[in-house]
């Protein structure tokens, strides 16, 4: 089935959606005030080797450190070496060129590492290595081979450096290629160049915008159209593709109707739907998905789905049904690291097999780094996907400010409670003529009607008088109490 891009401009962002079948299966959004970071260089200065763990700290100019582990020091790595430990191949005041591999995650820093990688149109540029890869995306051995001749051929081999060969370049001519090369070779020696003369923290490198990434690492195969809503943007990829990527130029259209392109195709559904815990299923069930720091739970349910043969069908279909689903919404929400999957637990073990094989088969679609363990003992599926940056909920909601994140708030009656102790303890240290408590609406109520007596009992106890009153501008759970 062929896929379709759509990218939406604003001077704010720009949104790219992945569509497939009619559906978006990817979303990817870059706003101006905060690009991704994933593939920038920087000249950085280390500020803290910790070696209990093995790692340190680098200031390469953004609002937090960033990390670098030594498994991710390119010396480190070097074959027929033993591993250095950090703190001797670094010390704190040093600069060090390094490349974000994950951009910040939650209260997490960027993670580093020194081994750099240039991407081009067809090819990566390794420059610290000395090897040549072929995309697994390229299947037939014959291709591949091919490839890796024409790569030899063209890299002498007394010059350092090393290449991936990327899906684009499957049917590109020696000439692209060559070409390709001495770019990426220029970008690096104009890298390095700067490195020596620049005063860390600075930025050495940015790795293209998203839309320029579109044209770069999204297009397959079974790419049909690039879809943009802006005449000034669709100019300036229609420019990048004649000079970066020729084969995409064909692909890309301008839109130039009334309605807004996310609209037309459900998009902007899509995006209200994937920010739910909620998942509705066609069939009457639900998903439940929940974001935490440490891993990512997803509970399926039957809900109203009645079967037409007994209870065990009713469970199949839900978890087949489900199963596409979930791989479906770990790329739309781009859902990250520990993923546990709770389906409905199944008896038989063929209807487990099957559960799992559609699983692993709606997953196929998926570009992102994955691992699938099978059921375990308690019937939950375990699974990682690569965490490289932040999830779409990350991306545009924060914080609720008055659960703290929590995702319950406390009742009317608690915060009364609360309260009423409150006004015990400052009696007891504070002098006042009077105690005027200010609060939510829904607790003053109950202040006034079902909690009356019990406000009207504290104040004979301290012997001062008691007043409320409502503010309604205060959530439920804030109060402050006014000495008199």
């Amino acid at each position: 089935m062929p896929e379709d891009i759509l990218i939406n401009f604003t001077p704010q962002e720009t949104r790219v959606a992945v569509m497939y079948q009619g559906a978006a299966q990817e979303l990817h959004i870059e706003r101006s005030s905060s690009r991704g970071l994933v593939g920038n260089v920087y000249v950085g200065r280390i500020v803290r080797v910790l070696p209990g763990m093995q790692s340190a700290f680098i200031d390469v100019g953004l609002d937090r450190t960033a990390f670098l582990h030594v498994a991710d020091i390119w010396e480190s790595r070097q074959q027929g070496e033993p591993t250095r430990p950090i703190e001797r191949m670094l010390f704190e005041g040093q600069s060090i060129v390094v490349q974000v591999l994950k951009d910040p995650l939650g209260t997490k820093g960027a993670r580093l590492s020194t081994q750099i990688s240039v991407a081009g149109r067809m090819l990566v540029y390794l420059p610290q290595e000395k090897h040549i890869g072929i995309s697994q995306r390229i299947e037939r051995e014959s291709d591949r081979e091919a490839l890796r001749e024409k790569i030899t051929r063209l890299v002498p081999a007394d010059e350092a450096g090393g290449f991936i060969v990327r899906t684009m370049a499957e049917n590109a001519s020696e000439a692209e290629l060559a070409n390709d090369i001495a770019y990426l070779r220029k970008l690096w020696r104009d890298l390095q160049i700067m490195a020596k003369t620049a005063a860390p923290p600075a930025l050495l490198y940015q790795e293209l915008s998203l839309s320029q990434r579109v044209l770069r690492d999204f297009v397959n195969p079974e790419t049909a159209s690039i879809v943009i809503d802006s005449r000034e943007n669709f100019q300036k990829l229609t420019a990048f593709a004649a000079e970066y990527t020729p084969m995409v130029a064909p692909l890309l259209n301008h839109y130039i109707g009334q309605r807004p392109l996310f609209d037309l195709h459900g998009v902007e559904d899509e995006i209200q739907k994937a920010l739910a815990r909620r998942v509705e299923l066609k069939s009457g069930g639900y998903l439940i998905i929940d974001q935490t720091e440490a891993m990512t739970t997803i509970d399926v349910n039957t809900g109203g789905f009645v079967g037409v043969r007994n209870f065990d069908d009713t469970i199949f279909k839900t978890n087949l049904e489900a199963a596409q689903t979930i791989a479906r919404q770990l790329r739309l929400r781009n859902l990250g690291g520990i993923i546990i999957i709770d389906f409905i637990d199944m008896e038989n073990e063929e209807h487990k097999s099957s559960v799992l094989g559609e699983f692993n088969k709606a997953l196929a679609r998926d570009h992102t780094r994955l691992t699938v363990n099978g059921f375990t003992a308690l019937g939950l599926v375990e699974m990682t996907r690569k965490r490289t940056r932040e999830s779409l909920a990350h991306v545009l909601c924060e914080e609720c400010p008055t659960c703290q994140g929590r995702g319950e708030v406390k009742t009317a009656r608690t915060v009364c409670y609360e309260i009423l102790r409150e006004l015990l303890r400052e009696a007891r240290q504070f002098e006042a003529r009077e105690f005027r408590v200010l609060g939510s609406v829904s607790v003053i109520d109950i202040f006034l009607d079902e909690e009356s007596h019990g406000l009207a009992m504290l104040s004979d106890f301290i012997g001062k008088p008691i007043s409320v009153q409502a503010e309604p501008s205060y959530v439920q759970e804030q109060y402050d109490i006014v000495l008199m």
